[in-house]
């Protein structure tokens, strides 16, 4: 797909170039995800060992979707001032460490504390992801790889799946989290094999101040996106986080179940935007991410209602699919749109800053089962955020394909004057 050597479409960066900083994007979200979706098949286990409700272990996701735009400034800044590897690489052991202090919290307190931390963690890697491999690699590839990049959100996911169902029964809930500490080592793979950006060095913005002032100048833009990634957030936690306790509460699924359910969705969604990522390509931005939307709108019926094991499988499998599929197009889409000094920063800021306003998300969706039952609640919310959403992306614009360097210049051939 990349190509080797040095011919490979990207100002100052080989084949392997590109492919190591890809990976090192793809992995660093895939262990974040990972991460951040134990605690989706640990809120039973969590309520009785804290002796909380329910109510108080999701409160914990929340806590740490609103951390998540303190990671995103943070992290966002360094990235743009700084370079991409260094605030990676110092992400990535943040996160990591913290992780694995979850596994050793002896209250609620200390577990919450823990959360809010891994949250800003969690939000500044997206950005610095995003940015580096997006900036890597020839336009014509950002599409597919979009989604490769993606796709490890649903990656991390379904790791977090597998585990729950093999290591939880054995070990129980602590070494679930110790295992995330475990891409710390991802560290030493971006320090000996990932370059830094060119189109970084190209465009470095002189100041932290710099930075700033450029987003301000561009805030409808800015504002946006916000808004935009708001109801991505809607989209996206509406349908995954609080499915497998939906399935277990109104389908008695077991735990192992449910496990089994979240493999078989996470594989539609890794699917998903991969494919609806190199669609974009051809379709463009917008129009992918509305298609995509679109397929999510029609398997509600099978993904909330389905009264069979086979349809929920093909409901959740296709929901995923689409819902991944919009999401896909995002680190492309954002990455083209934002300013060439600020793509580190805007991108992931305009990210977090959706999930920070998207936080209740679980919250509100548990409120209106109290309401109107789980199916509706889900079903319902997922409808309206899909409506908006298409109407949001039709009255906004596109930059596909842009280039994120300077024109390389190309020395004068001298012309002789000498006579034949």
């Amino acid at each position: 797909m990349i190509k080797k050597g040095r011919d490979s479409g990207v100002p100052g960066l080989s084949g392997s170039g590109q492919a190591h900083a890809v990976t090192a994007s793809f992995l660093g979200w895939t262990l974040d995800a990972f991460d951040f979706f134990v605690v989706v098949f640990l809120i039973d286990k969590l309520a009785a060992e804290f002796h909380v409700g329910k109510k108080a272990i999701i409160a914990s996701l929340f806590v740490t979707l609103v951390m998540r735009p303190v990671g995103a400034l943070i992290f966002g800044l360094l990235t743009d001032r700084y370079g991409r590897r260094i605030p990676l690489m110092i992400n990535v052991v943040f996160f990591s460490v913290v992780e694995l202090a979850c596994g050793f919290s002896p209250n609620l307190t200390f577990f919450l504390v823990m959360r809010a931390l891994y949250g800003i963690g969690m939000g500044g890697e997206w950005g610095i992801g995003a940015s580096l491999a997006m900036e890597s690699v020839p336009p014509r590839l950002r599409g597919i790889l979009s989604g490769i990049l993606q796709s490890g959100y649903s990656v991390g996911y379904l790791l977090a799946a597998v585990v729950a169902r093999f290591i939880l029964p054995t070990w129980g809930w602590r070494p679930m989290f110790w295992i995330g500490g475990l891409p710390a080592l991802l560290a030493f793979y971006i320090a000996a094999r990932v370059p830094e950006s060119e189109a970084w060095k190209q465009h470095r913005a002189p100041s932290t101040g710099a930075v700033l002032k450029i987003v301000a100048t561009q805030w409808r833009s800015f504002l946006y996106l916000v808004l935009l990634m708001t109801f991505m957030m809607f989209l996206s936690h509406g349908t995954q986080d609080l499915y497998p306790d939906f399935l277990g509460t109104v389908h008695k699924f077991s735990p192992a179940l449910q496990s089994y359910m979240a493999i078989i969705y996470n594989v539609g969604a890794i699917i998903g935007a991969i494919v609806f990522g190199q669609y974009s390509e051809r379709l463009g931005r917008r129009r992918t991410m509305i298609t995509a939307m679109a397929l999510a709108l029609l398997v509600i019926p099978l993904w909330a209602f389905g009264n069979s094991l086979m349809a929920l499988i093909v409901g959740s499998f296709l929901m995923q699919a689409g819902v991944q599929g919009a999401w896909g197009v995002i680190p492309v889409h954002l990455s083209e749109l934002s300013p060439d000094e600020t793509r580190g920063l805007v991108p992931g800021l305009a990210y977090q800053l959706g999930i920070l306003i998207a936080a209740p998300t679980n919250t509100v969706e548990f409120m209106l089962r109290e309401h109107f039952g789980y199916q509706w609640a889900i079903a319902g919310f997922e409808i309206v955020t899909i409506a908006v959403l298409i109407v949001t992306l039709l009255l906004g614009k596109e930059r596909k394909g842009r280039s994120f360097h300077e024109p390389v210049a190309v020395p004068a051939v001298p012309v002789s004057t000498s006579s034949v």
